[in-house]
């Protein structure tokens, strides 16, 4: 089974004597593809003793791989060293991702609308297990952000994209979902999973979740399902700096993300997405 902090479930396994909990399968695909996700995962440049450390696997698999994927252009080397990150074929598959998906025009024309309208940034989320995945952004116009979100990815239980689709979740799908342990992104984040059910409840409530400092340290947020599919996949959030920003404000922006993912919802049923 893949883990989501990129190490290898076999290679800890070995490891620690016990038997092979690898997947069925082709081991060296299995492989590859962990060895992607670590270098999605880590710091920019890699070398073989991170990727040995972070994914178990024996340093003379590693080799090959590592020259598999170089010759093939999914990695880049630094220099004459020893160190790699992704190439720039990785780069090609993940935008064909978002050019094939039927959503993402539908998406982007309503987060142009959401920030003319509010002034903040506006983002179009997915989760994928217990993550949310960026798909789209679009930066306010008096943003420093100058780094794109598009393609990262957050726990669920920080963010307020998050929160709102676990919303869609009954509480025992939310339990199978999380991790044994809610990890702490700021001094804010809900740690407690008592804390987080309680969150989501008043986002089915309100109709749109909310979080203050909980995923990044000077910025609030809001974040409404687009309610086209059972139970939702798909959310729409907007990020405010906590100055400029008060509860007033946050009820204003999440009742007009509520109001613009219904009718994108609507939208995309008449378009026939599902």
């Amino acid at each position: 089974m893949l883990r989501h902090d990129g190490a290898s479930a076999a290679g800890g396994a070995a490891q620690a004597g016990a038997p092979s909990t690898e997947p069925s399968g082709v081991k060296s695909a299995w492989r590859t593809v962990e060895l992607l996700e670590a270098f999605a995962a880590g710091d920019v440049w890699l070398s073989l003793s991170d990727l040995h450390a972070s994914t178990g696997f024996p340093r003379s698999s590693l080799h090959g791989l590592l020259r598999t994927l170089l010759d093939a252009g999914w990695l880049e080397q630094d220099g004459g060293t020893t160190r790699y990150r992704l190439g720039i074929r990785a780069l090609k598959c993940g935008t064909a991702y978002l050019d094939r998906d039927a959503v993402v025009p539908f998406a982007t024309e309503v987060l142009e609308q959401v920030r003319e309208q509010t002034g903040y940034t506006a983002h179009f989320a997915r989760r994928n297990g217990d993550e949310v995945v960026y798909l789209e952004t679009r930066e306010a116009q008096r943003s420093t952000h100058l780094v794109s979100r598009v393609g990262r990815s957050l726990p669920v239980h920080a963010t307020a994209l998050g929160k709102a689709l676990l919303a869609e979740l009954t509480h025992d799908e939310v339990e199978a979902l999380l991790p044994a342990t809610l990890p702490a992104l700021t001094p804010r984040t809900l740690t407690s999973r008592e804390a987080l059910h309680s969150a989501c409840a008043e986002s089915r409530e309100l109709g749109y979740a909310s979080e203050h400092e909980e995923g990044t340290p000077g910025i609030r947020c809001v974040a409404a399902v687009i309610p086209y599919r059972i139970p939702g996949t798909d959310a729409i959030s907007c990020s405010m700096p906590v100055d400029r920003t008060d509860d007033a404000e946050t009820r204003r922006v999440g009742e007009l993300l509520a109001e613009a993912t219904a009718q994108l919802a609507r939208r995309l049923r008449r378009e026939g997405i599902r």
